[in-house]
C-alpha cells in the first residue's frame, strides 16, 4: 500500500519592479533567512504522511522551472508563501492565484504584511493567512492541509511567542549558495526591538521583547553552515547588541574557531559597548550595519526613535574600525522636516564621518506602522500600488520636496558618497583589515552604487546582473479573475491582541 505524501513548496516571492517586472538576480546579495528556517521546522512526515519539502527564494531563481511545482500532480501541494512584505504583496496572491489555476487547493501567505495588515477582504478566495510566528502555527497548517482544508487564518489571537524553541537550521544546498555574491546564511538568534520608532515594523512582528533561542541552536546551525561550505553568515537579528546573550555566543565562536566571516545589525547604543565590539572583531565580523537614519536630533526624536544621539555615530565607526571590520550606516532621505538643503548637508557631515559604506531610501509608510496609519488618516500618502511601497520611491505627499525630486536626490545621494576617493580609501582599509573580503564591501559594492545610481535602480534591490523572465501583466488576469482587483486597497492595521499587548508592555517595563 503507498504511503500518502503531502508536497510542501516554501516560497519566498519576489517584487515587481517598478517597470513592472518580477526582480530576479542571477547572484544574490543576502539570502533569505525564512525559507531554511521553515524548511528546517518540516518533518519529513506526519501523522503517517509523507512529508515532500521543496524551498525557493524568488530573488535568485533566474528560470521559471520551479514553477512547476505550482502544478497539482499525483499528490496533494501545500504552497506557502514566506515573509511577504508589503511590496511583495500583489506577488504573492499572484502566484496563490497561478497554483489554483492549476489544481493546487492549498495555499497560504505569511510575514509582516499579513501579520500586521487586515486582509479579511480575501476570505473565500482560496487562500489563507499566517498571522503569527512560524513556531505557533506551522504544524497545524500541515495538518489541515493533510485532513484537506485550511482554515482562513492562523494565530490571530496572539503573533509571537513568550520563548523561542527555534530548530537547528539545514544550510542550503551547494546549488543554492551558489546563486549568490558569496557563500552564504542568514541565521536568526534572536527576535523583537524594544524600541518604538514609528516608521518601522519590526515591533509590530517581532514584539518589543528580545527573545533568543539557546546558543547550542545557534552554534550546531554555524557548524553544520560551515560544513556545508558557506563562507559568511548574516546574522539577521534586528538589534545584536540587545540580543543578552550576544557576548557569550561571540566567545564560543571565537573558543571553537568557527571561523565564519559573519555581518550583524546593531542599534547606535553599540557606541557605548567596546567590550562586545571587541568580541565581535575576534568571532569573524567584517561589518556592521547601524540605522543611522538622521544626524538632526529633532527628526529623530519625532519619528520616535530617540534612541539615536547624532553625536556618537563616529564612535561608531572609530570602535569598528580599531577592532577590524567596517562600518555600513542606513540613512533615510525625506523625513516630514526635509529639504533639498537639509539632505545635502546631511550627505556632507556623513562624507565627514566616512564609514566605509552607506545606503540610502526614502522615507516610506510601510503598511502595519504607526507612520502608516497617521499618513493615511491625514490623507497623506498618493501611492495606491503596494509594489512600491519598498524604501525606494516617494509614496506620500511630503509638504517640501516633489516626488521627481525626492527620487533624484535619492540617487544623487549614491553617487555623491560614492566618489572615486571614498572608493579607494574603503577599499584600501577594507583590504587591511581583511583580504579575502575586502574587495566586496569595499569596491564591489561601491561600484555597483555608482552603476546602479546610473540606471536609476536602487543598489540594495536584491542582488546583480538582474534577469527579466517574467512581468505583472503575465499574471494580471488571474489576479482580476482569482480576486476581483487589479490593485489591492491600501489596507488597514491590524490591532495587536491584548496577549500582544501585555507581552509588548512587560518588555517596555524591563527596559
Amino acid at each position: 500500500m503507498a504511503v500518502p505524501k503531502l508536497r510542501i513548496v516554501i516560497l519566498k516571492p519576489s517584487k515587481y519592479s517598478l517597470d513592472g517586472y518580477v526582480e530576479r538576480f542571477r547572484r544574490g546579495f543576502m539570502p533569505n533567512s525564512t525559507v531554511p528556517f521553515l524548511r528546517s521546522m518540516t518533518p519529513a512526515s506526519l501523522d503517517g504522511v509523507e512529508l515532500q519539502t521543496i524551498a525557493i527564494d524568488e530573488y535568485v531563481q533566474t528560470d521559471l522551472e520551479y514553477l512547476k511545482y505550482l502544478h497539482q500532480t499525483d499528490c496533494p501541494t501545500l504552497l506557502a508563501l514566506v515573509g511577504v512584505q508589503s511590496h511583495q504583496f500583489h506577488r504573492s496572491l499572484d502566484l496563490a492565484a497561478y497554483a489554483h489555476a492549476n489544481g493546487v487547493s492549498h495555499c497560504v501567505i505569511g510575514g509582516p504584511h499579513p501579520m500586521t495588515c487586515d486582509t479579511s477582504m480575501f476570505e473565500n478566495s482560496g487562500v489563507s493567512f499566517a498571522l503569527a510566528e512560524a513556531e505557533m502555527i506551522w504544524p497545524a497548517i500541515i495538518r489541515d492541509a493533510i485532513d484537506g482544508e485550511l482554515k482562513p487564518a492562523y494565530g490571530g489571537e496572539q503573533r509571537w511567542e513568550r520563548e523561542l524553541d527555534s530548530p537547528v537550521v539545514t544550510p542550503l544546498s551547494a546549488q543554492d549558495l551558489r546563486r549568490y555574491v558569496v557563500p552564504m546564511m542568514g541565521v536568526y538568534p534572536a527576535r523583537g526591538c524594544p524600541f518604538t520608532c514609528n516608521f518601522c515594523s519590526v515591533i509590530k512582528i517581532a514584539g518589543r521583547q528580545i527573545r533568543s533561542q539557546g546558543i547550542e541552536t545557534t552554534m550546531a546551525t554555524l557548524r553544520a553552515t560551515k560544513a556545508a561550505g558557506v563562507h559568511m553568515v548574516m546574522f539577521t537579528s534586528d538589534n545584536f547588541n540587545k540580543y543578552p546573550d550576544a557576548a557569550a555566543l561571540m566567545q564560543q565562536m571565537i573558543d571553537e574557531k568557527i571561523g565564519l566571516k559573519f555581518f550583524v545589525q546593531c542599534d547606535t547604543q553599540i557606541a557605548r559597548q567596546e567590550e562586545l565590539i571587541e568580541l565581535m572583531g575576534r568571532a569573524g565580523c567584517f561589518q556592521m550595519f547601524v540605522g543611522v537614519e538622521s544626524f538632526n536630533r529633532k527628526t529623530l526624536i519625532a519619528a520616535h526613535k530617540a534612541q539615536n544621539h547624532p553625536e556618537l555615530y563616529s564612535e561608531i565607526v572609530r570602535l569598528c574600525r580599531k577592532h577590524g571590520f567596517s562600518t555600513h550606516f542606513s540613512n533615510i532621505i525625506g523625513f516630514p522636516n526635509d529639504t533639498r538643503a537639509t539632505i545635502q548637508q546631511h550627505l556632507r557631515v556623513l562624507r565627514e564621518l566616512a564609514p566605509d559604506v552607506a545606503s540610502f531610501y526614502i522615507l516610506t509608510p510601510i503598511p502595519g506602522t504607526d507612520q502608516y496609519d497617521d499618513f493615511l488618516a491625514q490623507g497623506l500618502i498618493t501611492e495606491k500600488n503596494l509594489d512600491r511601497f519598498d524604501g525606494t520611491a516617494p509614496t506620500w505627499r511630503h509638504p517640501n520636496l516633489g516626488h521627481g525630486e525626492l527620487q533624484s536626490l535619492l540617487f544623487d545621494c549614491y553617487r555623491e558618497y560614492y566618489r572615486a576617493p571614498h572608493v579607494l580609501k574603503a577599499t584600501w582599509a577594507n583590504l587591511r583589515r581583511n583580504a579575502s573580503y575586502g574587495m566586496l564591501p569595499g569596491f564591489g559594492f561601491p561600484l555597483f552604487s555608482r552603476y546602479a545610481a546610473w540606471k536609476e535602480m536602487h543598489p540594495m534591490a536584491g542582488g546583480i546582473w538582474r534577469v527579466r523572465r517574467d512581468s505583472v501583466e503575465d499574471y494580471r488576469e488571474m489576479r482580476k479573475q482569482r480576486y476581483g482587483f487589479d490593485l489591492v486597497p491600501l489596507p488597514r492595521s491590524l490591532e495587536l491582541s491584548a496577549t500582544d499587548v501585555e507581552l509588548n508592555l512587560q518588555a517596555k517595563l524591563a527596559i
